[in-house]
């Protein structure tokens, strides 16, 4: 594996696109095939790519890089169905993994809930290939009128208040919606969030929600800040119509929009830059990632960047969530500061919250500590690799960086990585995506101003 930029702190780290880069050379002239993905409306995303021929030793080589486009492919686009047209054998393996108790039973089980349909793997012949359907939805970019921004994150919440598009009153109130089990915690601090927010504007005209998540017509479908909240029949109603319901109380008159925080990072980014085809990237509690297109467009695809795998390494650390290995949650997130930091020499106290932990890998840069820097770079690296992953699924001319990770010296250090593995290793995506870093204060609340304009 040549990657040409190492991580200071993981020497064990595999870069998928490097791999796959290296898969496709040796593979160039052998068999074609292609995946698509199907999700609700009959939209259809696909994947061209050449693998070894069936039944000439490499057929488990096939499958560990197919399985790992495959999931690419359900967490990006997302998609209830998932086609193979030009290899049987390699469609039989992956509707292996993804049957029940198969590897990838978490996906299986998560994408059916999401579209509310049984998930299927077909094989078809590569002349039956499936073909790309996309229908998009422009983005509103709307700052008239008096609007509340909400931006739910697993270590504090932001809330907003806009007026013509100037915030008049913003804040910041910690809270741990992934420790607690009762939903009411949840509705409470969301509903003083807005009812805060409302009490600083003479009305209340509209009403945008940024969470992590994945959410269809304003509902709920799957959200890690209710992790610990039993899935009884009554806590499942409440979560997955909590917006909605705190929303009318609040506000009956106002609309409302719930979007992925990665896309709020994006939308945030094409205002700011005044342009599109931008990714917003906000490494927080998780690793949340949205995309506005070279339209202006937000997708509708799920962008949940969290669980898409970034390491080849199958000993790397497994996301406790879906039990998988690699996952980008444990390399662009506070989890991956808080995981790089013994390497670095510094300890932590088990007792604290990660939002606390991290604050003390911050401290220790501001401190002078020569070794925390390396946490930082490390990370950069595995931004840098992601961003040339991601590359491969969607147009990209502008990446946001966003989130608590990206506060302070750590995250000018994490940006000049990332740039320097795109120089280095990918010299033609350098030329044309631009990474950077808004303000201080727009990168802790910014999410919350851009949600108002939902």
């Amino acid at each position: 594996m040549s990657a040409k930029v190492n991580a200071p702190l993981d020497a064990e780290f595999i870069p998928v696109p490097v791999v796959l880069r290296e898969f496709l050379a040796k593979t160039k002239d052998e068999q074609k095939i292609v995946i698509g993905v199907e999700r609700s409306g009959g939209n259809i995303s696909v994947f061209p790519l050449t693998v070894y021929k069936d039944g000439t030793g490499h057929d488990d080589d096939n499958y560990d890089i197919v399985e790992r486009i495959v999931k690419s492919l359900l967490w990006i686009y997302g998609g209830w169905k998932v086609i193979i047209a030009g290899s049987d054998t390699i469609g039989a393996k992956v509707k292996a993994a993804y049957s029940v108790g198969g590897a990838r039973e978490f996906d299986r089980k998560t994408m059916s809930d999401v579209y509310e349909h049984d998930f299927t793997v077909e094989s078809v012949p590569l002349a039956n290939a499936p073909v790309r359907k996309e229908t998009f939805i422009p983005a509103a970019k709307n700052t008239k009128g008096c609007r509340i921004g909400f931006d739910a994150g697993g270590s504090d919440r932001k809330v907003s208040a806009v007026i013509d598009g100037e915030t008049v009153y913003d804040e910041e109130v910690v809270w741990f919606p992934k420790t607690n089990d009762d939903p009411k915690y949840h509705y409470e601090g969301i509903k003083t969030a807005f009812q805060t927010a409302a009490s600083k504007m003479p009305r209340v005209d509209a009403i945008g929600v940024s969470s992590a998540g994945i959410y269809v017509d304003n509902k709920i479908m799957l959200a890690s800040l209710f992790v610990k909240v039993p899935k009884t029949p009554d806590n499942v109603a409440t979560i997955k119509n909590m917006y909605t319901d705190i929303a009318k109380e609040v506000a009956p008159n106002a609309p409302l929009v719930v979007a992925n925080d990665g896309d709020v990072s994006a939308l945030a980014g094409a205002m700011v830059l005044n342009d599109n085809a931008v990714l917003g990237v906000a490494m927080g509690t998780s690793e949340a990632v949205g995309y506005v297109d070279g339209n202006g467009d937000i997708t509708g695809w799920l962008n949940e960047m969290a669980f898409v795998p970034l390491d080849f390494n199958k000993a790397s650390i497994t996301d406790e969530w879906s039990g998988d290995y690699g996952c980008g949650v444990k390399y662009l997130s506070q989890d991956s500061v808080i995981k790089l930091a013994p390497k670095a020499g510094i300890e932590l106290d088990p007792s604290l919250s990660p939002a606390e932990k991290l604050k003390v890998i911050q401290k220790a840069m501001t401190d002078g500590n020569p070794d925390a820097p390396k946490i930082y770079e490390t990370i950069g690296v595995y931004f840098g690799y992601a961003i040339a992953y991601y590359a491969l699924f969607m147009e990209i001319r502008h990446v946001l960086f966003l989130g608590r990770v990206s506060s302070g010296k750590g995250g000018e250090i994490v940006l000049e990585y990332a740039k320097k593995v795109l120089a280095e290793d990918f010299p033609d995506l350098a030329k044309g995506i631009d990474i950077s870093l808004p303000d201080e204060k727009f990168r802790r609340v910014g999410q919350s101003f851009a949600a108002a304009s939902l």
